[in-house]
């Protein structure tokens, strides 16, 4: 039996080890499939956008999946999009330069909520005279009502809750005042005060062109109280765009971290040891010296006077910790292994000084590495997270800690928008529970003082 295949059987004699392989594989798997299902520019430019790149999202809505867990069913976006060839369309010429469209849209409406908004988002095309566009919505009870009428410009917005006129007809129908149209709209008139009527529901956008080469295209947004698997921010963003990048970043910036730091101080204490004198007592020294630093403090001054990359702060992270107290541990392993027989062997045959370092020093203490580079990843991923939160993140790129940093900043906890916070968290917790869980069997694996007989 190979050691590999030695190592792994005592590995799995750990349930809490195989539970976190099972977690850092759907980590790597969500990481190597992100940047193929959401490419990086793809992903900047969204995180990026302004309204008009999620329009048509609603502001601080929750995850979907929350219905399940709730026995009011809030209420969900819809979404018809004349462009993309949603509900019926019908075209009548009236005369040589007018022409009448009809866009019909009809959708069930199942929910125990009102939706917080309605808009209908118009794209016209015209020369000189403007298109005129007249809204009919039709209730599941068999109601008509004139719900706005307006001239759009190339790009017009008729938002039904701003419409004072719709507002005081809906006032009359239902005897409420101040009744939003978005509720109104959905009212059961049979019932007492605001409840909703459940059923199918039809609006009609009636379009006026009064040129032969006009054209109009309509978007109808019913905003929903729940959007998506991730939900929304204040920014009408779609949150799992963020948790999806937020994986191979974080793991980039834990593995990257772990993997530079420890083979760097392992090579330099190795060095130290092998040439001894001036050279081990100046890495001793610089190893001292750089104890005394605080690494979090750096970050924070270099965050907020030079820059606030990811990739410098990487960089930095690596720079600083090169000369860790590590270095000491390793040291006295490298004491001890520079006295075994085959080491005296290498350099009677006349092998070099590198040769002897990094072919027959390192590669002795390369298994106690492993468990190592594993416990200090999520150290380094809660440090990316931190500086995140601090404010100190990188601008551009959508990570769990910026999402933490914008949920702190707009008091997402203050107005119940739990799920902002909680998912990266989630996340975050998850991440590094399973590379500690893997990394403590790895050390009992590993290390033949912590085996288990």
């Amino acid at each position: 039996m190979s050691a590999l295949a030695l190592r792994w059987q005592q590995l799995r004699r750990y349930p809490s080890a195989v539970v976190g392989l099972i977690v850092i594989a759907m980590l790597v798997i969500v990481s190597i499939a992100t940047p193929l299902v959401l490419p990086y520019s793809e992903a900047i430019r969204l995180w990026r956008g302004g309204d008009q790149e999620w329009r048509t999202n609603p502001r601080n809505a929750a995850p979907a999946w929350q219905n399940l867990f709730t026995e009011t069913d809030q209420a969900a976006t819809i979404v018809f999009d004349s462009a993309e060839g949603d509900g019926e369309q019908v075209a009548e010429q009236l005369s040589a330069d007018t022409r009448e469209v009809r866009y019909i849209y009809e959708f069930e409406f199942p929910y125990d909520t009102f939706p917080p908004e309605l808009i209908l988002f118009t794209s016209a095309t015209y020369a000189s005279k403007q298109p005129f566009v007249e809204l009919l919505w039709y209730t599941p009870d068999g109601r008509e009502i004139r719900s706005g009428e307006f001239t759009p410009t190339y790009t017009a917005s008729f938002r039904f809750d701003q419409d004072n006129r719709l507002q005081r007809r809906l006032e009359r129908e239902t005897g409420i005042e101040n009744v939003r149209a978005s509720q109104g709209l959905f009212d059961d008139p049979t019932q007492e005060g605001l409840q909703v009527l459940k059923g199918t529901y039809r609006l009609e956008v009636v379009g006026l062109l009064f040129e032969p080469q006009a054209d109009l295209e309509a978007t109808f947004v019913s905003y929903g109280q729940v959007h998506g698997w991730a939900g929304t921010d204040h920014l009408r963003r779609d949150l799992s765009v963020a948790l999806l990048w937020g994986t191979p970043l974080a793991m980039a910036f834990g593995l990257l971290a772990a993997l530079g730091t420890t083979i760097t101080t392992m090579s330099i204490a190795a060095i130290g040891v092998w040439f001894g004198g001036w050279v081990d007592g100046v890495i001793q020294r610089l190893t001292e010296v750089n104890a005394i630093i605080p690494l979090l403090p750096i970050l924070i001054m270099v965050g907020t006077l030079y820059s606030r990359s990811l990739w410098v702060m990487l960089g930095l992270v690596i720079a600083l910790s090169i000369f860790g107290l590590t270095i000491k541990n390793y040291r006295a392993i490298f004491l001890q292994v520079k006295e075994l027989p085959y080491i005296d062997a290498a350099r009677a045959y006349g092998a070099s000084n590198m040769r002897i370092i990094f072919r027959y020093l390192v590669p002795r203490i390369l298994p106690l590495l492993i468990p190592q580079i594993v416990t200090l990843v999520p150290f380094f991923v809660f440090l990316e997270a931190a500086l995140a939160l601090l404010g100190l993140g990188d601008p551009v790129l959508p990570t769990w800690g910026k999402l933490i940093n914008d949920a702190n900043s707009e008091g997402a906890l203050f107005y119940g928008y739990y799920y902002w916070i909680l998912q990266p968290s989630a996340l975050l917790m998850l991440a590094g529970l399973a590379f500690a869980m893997v990394g403590f069997a790895l050390d009992r694996v590993f290390n033949p003082k912590l085996r288990e007989i």
